[in-house]
């Protein structure tokens, strides 16, 4: 079965529209700049599955909370959760204006990146507004669990993004390395969206790390079919230069495999490509990942995170969230782009 983002984002559709108007509330500023550039990233599209996340725990969190009398109730659309969305994406878009700046990326989703627009050194700013405005609104929230848990995120996410500079253009970089990176980079923020609703709400710690079970593991599958598409995807979908990452000097676990199960003369001309990948025939060696099997493998390493993740609901009830939860699971793996 062929699972659409639409229908999964189907339970929490009109707190999708309700969000849309917080983060345009939340991003009001007297400095214009600041105000176009986050709007620019921010309205570029994107399927904003970390806010629908946190959309999607507290609905499915909800009736375990309604249970508990001193815990005041957090649908989707309550104000408070619309705050924790719009926390983690504005996160999650600091994030990619500090990456483009890095990768030195003109093309983000089929369009400019905001430093080709604006350029790096206005991009690298908003960056920080928007990382510093969350923090604003994490106070605002008035819980310390909550502050928590996404002070740690935002450390360990910086930590994933220096160990993804380091292992750029390293032929070195084996596959527990490069797992870490996506632990750190990219599952971090996964894992404190589905977490939030619950840790504001003081539930179980059971139904707290159940949640971050989830979260971590879908977004370590997300991340690696994201690598994946990379050399399998359509240019057209993914709205970016196949083999990018290649180009870029970063091995990705398609490129690790490769390096491992490859012949020596294979081993030899990936390796020298991840070291200069500037004088390397890109297109040859994405025809041989392409031809080697390598994807399937990696395509395999993502479906057992994606097992993982759905083991981590098993204590949450039955409900049209949980449903949208396991259906985001199975989506993450089907995905084009």
């Amino acid at each position: 079965m062929i699972h659409s983002y639409p229908s999964i984002m189907a339970p929490v559709a009109d707190a999708m529209v309700a969000l849309d108007d917080v983060i345009h509330e939340r991003l009001q500023t007297s400095v214009p700049l600041v105000e176009q550039v986050s709007q620019y990233i921010i309205q570029g599209g994107g399927k904003r599955i970390r806010p629908v996340l946190v959309l999607l725990a507290a609905g499915a969190t909800h009736d375990i909370a309604a249970s508990l009398k001193h815990t005041p109730p957090l649908l989707p659309a309550s104000p408070a959760t619309l705050e924790l969305a719009a926390i983690v994406e504005f996160i999650h878009t600091a994030t990619l204006l500090h990456d483009d700046v890095v990768d030195e990326s003109s093309l983000r989703r089929n369009r400019a990146t905001a430093n080709a627009v604006f350029g790096n050194a206005a991009s690298v700013l908003v960056g920080d507004f928007l990382y510093s405005r969350a923090f604003q609104m994490m106070v605002g929230l008035d819980s310390l669990p909550v502050m928590g848990v996404l002070a740690e995120a935002t450390n360990v996410i910086a930590e994933g993004e220096v160990l993804q500079l380091m292992n750029c253009q390293d032929p070195d970089v084996d596959e527990a390395r490069y797992l870490q990176v996506i632990r750190f980079k990219t599952a971090k923020l996964f894992e404190a969206s589905a977490r939030l609703p619950a840790v504001y709400r003081g539930l179980h710690p059971e139904i707290i790390a159940g949640l971050g079970c989830y979260g971590r593991h879908l977004g370590t599958a997300f991340q690696l079919v994201d690598d994946i598409l990379d050399f399998a995807g359509s240019e057209g979908e993914m709205g970016k230069q196949l083999g990018d990452d290649l180009r870029e000097g970063k091995p990705t676990l398609p490129i690790i495999t490769l390096l491992s199960r490859g012949t020596p003369p294979t081993r030899e001309r990936v390796a020298k490509a991840i070291v200069q990948p500037d004088q390397a025939d890109i297109e040859a060696i994405l025809s041989e990942v392409r031809s080697s099997g390598v994807l399937d493998y990696a395509t395999e390493v993502a479906r057992a995170e994606v097992d993982l993740a759905v083991s981590g609901l098993d204590a949450l009830p039955s409900s049209p969230f949980k449903t949208s939860l396991l259906d985001l699971a199975s989506f993450v793996l089907e995905r084009h782009s």
